[in-house]
């Protein structure tokens, strides 16, 4: 079908780069591959066509360009291998599929960037300062930048090419449950989200922790889970792994507070979104977008290190569980992201 046919139709054929790094699912542990997966579901039932490079074994509504998966620690040489087969993918899918839209979501985007030719979207998943000054403010024509925040798009430097945040957006089918004693801390296992604090918040405050997720074959991010987090474990402090779909969402309206003691920029928390569409409250770092996301003494608290977490631990019961779930209705329903970005899809390929 020709182009103008096409966009006369308004079907649009959508060529999505997860991070080359982490596979895609139903309900991944990664920030931007659960953004990637409600994308490519959201294209699908939508009419488009979604087309997904990411690793094998991922699995999408779409169609899957796999690209190989990592056997063992991800190195300078691995990361050289898989950026060369992303190129490769990408070029074969703008030759053959006549896409309208790439959509980038990895930090290394700037690695394979396409030649010139479609329309490609690229979303800032992570603190601006961690890419360099050229992948944000990229020579290619018609490419857009696009952060998840208000708060990390003040944090631009002078020259970048940012555009307006698109903000994350949420599933918000959470059924109410019965508050347990246990505190929650979840997302991907590495020294920047604090789980360190998180059990020493806990243990002042003499509250269980549980801990879920997964720590991906990077060498500092194994070091982090072995060496300081699996010491600490004990009768008070689990670590259970990964979770997704229907144990996640009962973790999240069975805790008495979901912890996000993260130690650096947070552009967004998919976990904060979620825990209070469950009904949770959140104790954050005021750091980064987590400020803009928990409201303070209303959906949780955001306080200042290890004492003031364990403090306001104590405290949780003067949150409302109603009031967190009517507020994450409000403001991160999957819905508004996902029209948002298909409405700048719709924009780039016109």
């Amino acid at each position: 079908m020709a182009r103008s046919t096409r966009a006369r139709a308004r079907t649009l054929t959508v060529v999505s780069v997860s991070y080359p790094f982490a596979p895609v699912t139903a309900d991944p542990v990664g920030g931007a591959e659960q953004v990637l997966a409600r994308l490519d579901r959201a294209l699908v039932a939508a009419g488009h066509r979604s087309i997904v490079i990411a690793p094998e074994g991922s699995r999408v509504a779409g169609e899957l360009r796999p690209i190989a998966a990592p056997a063992g620690e991800i190195d300078a040489a691995w990361r050289l291998r898989v950026h060369a087969e992303v190129r490769d993918r990408l070029r074969q899918s703008i030759a053959i599929d006549d896409c309208d839209v790439v959509h980038l979501h990895g930090i290394d985007f700037d690695a394979y960037l396409p030649a010139p030719g479609p329309a490609v979207l690229a979303t800032l998943h992570l603190p601006l300062e961690w890419y360099s000054a050229a992948a944000l403010a990229p020579t290619r024509p018609r490419t857009h930048l696009h952060p998840v925040s208000s708060s990390q798009a003040r944090t631009a430097p002078a020259g970048a090419r940012i555009g307006a945040a698109i903000e994350n957006g949420v599933e918000l089918t959470f059924e109410p449950a019965r508050k347990r004693g246990f505190a929650l801390a979840l997302g991907r296992i590495c020294p920047e989200k604090g789980f360190d604090d998180a059990i020493a918040a806990c243990r002042r405050a003499g509250v269980p922790l549980v801990i879920a997720g997964e720590a991906f074959a990077y060498r500092a991010h194994q070091r982090y889970l072995h060496e300081e987090l699996m010491p600490q474990l004990g009768r008070d402090c689990r670590w259970i792994g990964p979770v997704a779909g229907r144990r996640k969402r009962r973790l999240l309206a069975q805790a008495h507070c979901v912890l996000a003691p993260s130690k650096v920029r947070e552009t967004s928390s998919l976990v904060a979104m979620e825990a209070m569409a469950a009904g949770t409250a959140v104790i954050a770092y005021r750091i980064g977008a987590l400020p803009e996301i928990v409201e303070d003494g209303r959906t949780g608290f955001v306080v200042d290190g290890v004492e003031a977490m364990a403090a306001a631990i104590g405290e949780v019961g003067r949150i409302d569980p109603h009031t967190c779930r009517a507020r994450a209705r409000e403001r991160f329903s999957l819905e508004r992201m996902t029209r948002a970005y298909l409405e700048r899809y719709r924009e780039l390929a016109a």
